[in-house]
């Protein structure tokens, strides 16, 4: 008797083979390639809160206002595929009762277009395509991929500079947990305004060039972990007018200790972070592991029934088949 290979277990062996070969790829190359933040976004944020405003019929800061801040996100795919860079435009409108709903976003208390360019994979700033401003740091508006447990360089467009964010363990938004970062910003010179005199203790001049100083009560940020996607954002803006030179605040411009995401936001920021993180997880952990298991198993079978084998009965050999005797002749 003499084995032979059936075709069966030869297609079991090679299949296992190809999933045990395929498991470390998904999650090895696939994965961090998958890992990539959009150049096709189109979101909008939307931040409600109430504080001080100045009023500009009223020429003076109005108490307990409803402020309501949008920031859009859009992506410019034509320049973020001419840069290989993810090209991301960013408005930012802040807005009273008095000011919504408003047809044109310069009509708003106040408006700040900029745009955002960003490594696709880590995040990082890059610094091309028409930035503006200059914006450093690890983070704005997301986090990177695989976010850690320590503290970040947020980039704060209204300070012109970073902001330290510092973890501060897990938060869950709408039932969907994330890490929590908290900062805050002491006051800080931003620049400078031409204003009327009496606006900062200096009735006897028409125009004064008045120092802008910003500070924040508190950031709090909750991100999920895999994307780096913002699932819930609050901050207390504080802006001021000081005269040239001077020590305190003489108008505030805004103030308000709580701005955050609406739940609308937070709902819609939970709903897309569960979808590409689960995405991610798809690739990087349930397809290899299951792709892992699958190929063990079915490599083991197939080599089992490889070595196995089946038994046919071995044909005889010409010189093995006895002679027949040929017939005599006879006369």
């Amino acid at each position: 008797m003499r084995r032979t290979t059936s075709p069966f277990s030869l297609v079991l062996l090679g299949l296992g083979t190809f999933l045990l070969v395929l498991a470390p790829l998904l999650a090895w190359y696939v994965q961090p390639r998958a890992a990539v933040n959009p150049i096709d976004i189109d979101t909008t944020a939307v931040y409600t809160g109430r504080g001080s405003v100045f009023d500009t019929d009223r020429i003076e800061t109005v108490p307990d206002r409803k402020i309501t801040v949008t920031q859009r996100v859009r992506g410019n795919v034509e320049d973020s595929e001419r840069s290989g860079n993810a090209v991301w435009d960013v408005t930012t409108t802040v807005d009273t009762d008095n000011s919504l709903p408003a047809a044109d976003p310069h009509d708003a208390l106040d408006f700040v277009p900029h745009r955002w360019v960003m490594d696709r994979k880590t995040t990082r700033p890059v610094h091309c395509c028409g930035e503006k401003p200059y914006i450093e740091g690890e983070a704005y508006l997301k986090f990177p991929f695989d976010v850690q447990k320590r503290s970040y360089q947020w980039w704060d467009n209204t300070l012109g500079d970073t902001v330290v964010l510092r973890y501060r363990g897990t938060e869950k938004i709408q039932g969907y947990t994330g890490y929590k970062f908290t900062g805050s910003v002491a006051p800080t010179r931003t620049g400078t305004r031409m204003v009327p005199g009496s606006l900062v203790d200096q009735p006897e001049r028409p125009q004064v060039l008045a120092e802008e100083w910003y500070s924040n009560h508190g950031f709090e940020l909750v991100v999920d972990q895999a994307t780096g996607r913002v699932i819930y954002a609050q901050t207390g803006p504080k802006r001021t007018l000081r005269a040239p030179g001077g020590k305190k605040d003489a108008a505030v411009l805004l103030d308000s200790r709580k701005i955050s995401f609406t739940t609308a936001t937070q709902k819609e920021a939970v709903r897309q972070a569960k979808r590409d993180s689960g995405q991610l997880r798809l690739v990087g952990t349930t397809l290899p592991i299951g792709a892992g298991v699958a190929g063990v198993v079915l490599a083991a079978v197939g080599g089992v029934l490889v070595a196995r084998g089946r038994k046919e009965p071995e044909q005889p050999t010409p010189s093995d088949t006895p002679s027949t005797p040929q017939p005599t002749l006879t006369m």
